[in-house]
């Protein structure tokens, strides 16, 4: 029977590059998913070493490793040349270069992916086929597809001590701190991508974690008018404007700051001179396991 352009199919959802697997497309081409194996958890890297004279082991510190992914199901099209065009449509999805897949489940999450393996193609009959596809993330994660993000400029202070001064003395100053929430809903902590626009000399950006310790990113070089710095604490990396590494300008005296899981962290954005134009942007996605 035909399909409804635009229906939703029953089961799994999910989105690889162009391609949406558990829905009907434009050209009346029915994407049936039905295994998507290896979302449920990322393979473990530990290591164990038997104890000496003694039971048991020793156990290394345990890291997620990659995240290997297999989508599988069928593809049914009106006709034998629409079939023909959805699994080319479908080898091409499953990119060589870092690609995203897209799972629609009640709180959407993505992931970037690359193809790990044949994309396996077999006709059932000339408008129907199975498909199997494998892919792997390099970066175990699985990430919320709404992005955060926040903005703020350098703090200003308003009120305070006006003379004639008679004890005792009481300041109403006011400071209007450049400070952004970041909140991670997510079972693993997740990094940050910040942006400083200046003019901005000597920036800073102090991220308070829950406990209430601080870590500091400091730029020892100056911003000027238009300058984009940006710092992504994933990647470890500083580039200005979009060409120049200025890593070895950013001091990072007690590590990369990284949202906790089902936890918030205060960025305070900090410079040695207010100027009213410079502004720090923030953008995270919550992390999933």
């Amino acid at each position: 029977m035909p399909y409804t352009p635009g229906a939703v199919l029953g089961g799994l959802s999910a989105t690889l590059g162009g391609v949406t697997l558990g829905a009907v497309d434009a050209d009346g081409v029915a994407w049936h998913l039905q295994t998507l194996e290896g979302w449920d958890s990322s393979e473990v890297r530990a290591e164990y070493t038997d104890r000496e004279a003694d039971h048991g082991a020793w156990a290394s510190p345990v890291y997620l490793g990659s995240r290997p992914i297999t989508l599988g199901g069928k593809i049914v099209a009106p006709t034998q040349r629409l079939l023909e065009r959805a699994m080319e449509q479908l080898r091409a999805a499953a990119g060589l270069s870092d690609t995203v897949l897209s799972v629609w489940e009640t709180e959407p999450k993505q992931t970037l992916v690359r193809r790990s393996g044949k994309v396996l193609l077999q006709y059932e009959t000339s408008t129907v086929a199975t498909y199997s596809v494998m892919v792997t993330a390099a970066d175990p994660r699985r990430y919320a597809v709404d992005v955060g993000t926040g903005t703020t400029g350098l703090p200003t202070t308003s009120g305070g001590l006006t003379p004639p001064l008679t004890p005792p003395l009481v300041s109403n100053a006011v400071t209007v701190s450049g400070e952004i929430t970041a909140e991670n809903t997510g079972t693993i902590p997740t990094r940050l991508l910040l942006t400083i626009t200046g003019p901005a000399d000597g920036p800073q950006v102090f991220t308070q974690m829950p406990d209430g310790t601080v870590v500091i990113l400091s730029y020892t070089d100056v911003l000027y008018d238009g300058d984009q710095l940006v710092i992504d604490t994933a990647a470890k990396t500083c580039v200005l404007n979009g060409v120049v590494s200025r890593r070895r300008y950013l001091t990072v005296p007690s590590g990369w700051p990284a949202i906790p899981a089902q936890a918030s962290v205060s960025l305070q954005f900090r410079a040695r001179y207010y100027n009213p134009t410079a502004k720090l942007t923030a953008q995270w996605r919550s992390a999933w396991m």
